[in-house]
């Protein structure tokens, strides 16, 4: 039997999604801003059937560049875990295959009033390390800050309408005088709260569900997943035979 496929090779050979993260996709990028690359790779089935599963996640081959096995996507996206919401909302596509488009057409799937917990908790892990920043060194990672402000301004904004748009648009430049030290922390904290309760308020009254279709979405993983076994394994010709052999009745 072959060994395992490199976790790169998995990127590289089977990854259906791909988009630009981070300070361009939110519009907030500026003459030194790296681009940050996202990734969903769909490992092929029959790699699921050993003692030794494919990566949940991959770092690279490029730089600033990681990608996540599609299971573990949409996992983490059930759990209205933000990065990877904002990752499936991102304004610029690098590509997408057939797969790759239907987890995009899966979008407000995984929407659901949840995102106001899941964003709070982790906009609040965020804010202490800013505020242990201030005790410690008189100020905070004004970046960090301009971060957050962000996060729980697109939080507030997706309980409000349903929809969660990543593009700060106006408040681009109001976003970019935090990140350069010109607002005193007392006022960006001020700003943090007001957007905190603002989001608590939204919640109430979200058109959103209250939990995502998981259904919907487990119906889309399990499709891909005996898509894939029916297809020609790249890696290993025994795991192969298996599939085209005895072991599976093809459809």
């Amino acid at each position: 039997m072959h060994p395992h496929p490199a976790p790169e090779a998995l990127v590289r050979d089977h990854t259906v999604y791909a988009c630009v993260m981070g300070s361009r996709a939110f519009g907030l990028a500026t003459g030194g801003s790296d681009t940050d690359r996202r990734g969903v790779f769909l490992a092929p089935t029959p790699l699921f059937w050993r003692f030794e599963k494919p990566p949940t996640h991959v770092e690279g081959p490029a730089e600033e560049q990681f990608s996540w096995e599609l299971e573990r996507f949409c996992t983490l996206a059930l759990r209205a875990n933000p990065n990877i919401l904002e990752c499936l909302h991102s304004p610029h596509v690098e590509y997408a295959d057939d797969t790759g488009r239907e987890l995009l057409a899966l979008r407000e799937a995984f929407l659901s009033r949840q995102a106001h917990e899941t964003f709070a908790r982790y906009a609040l892990g965020q804010r202490r390390k800013l505020e242990a920043d201030v005790r410690i060194h008189g100020a905070p990672r004004w970046k960090h800050a301009m971060h957050l402000l962000r996060l729980l301004m697109s939080c507030r904004d997706l309980l409000r309408t349903g929809t969660l748009t990543i593009d700060v648009g106006d408040e681009r430049e109001g976003l970019l005088a935090v990140k350069r030290g010109e607002v005193p922390w007392p006022d960006v904290e001020s700003r943090m709260n007001s957007l905190a309760t603002e989001a608590g308020d939204a919640s109430d009254r979200s058109p959103l569900p209250e939990e995502p279709d998981r259904r919907r979405v487990e119906d889309f993983l399990v499709r891909t997943r005996r898509t894939s076994a029916c297809q020609p394994d790249p890696y290993d010709e025994v795991v192969q035979g298996v599939v085209h052999g005895r072991g599976i009745r093809q459809p």
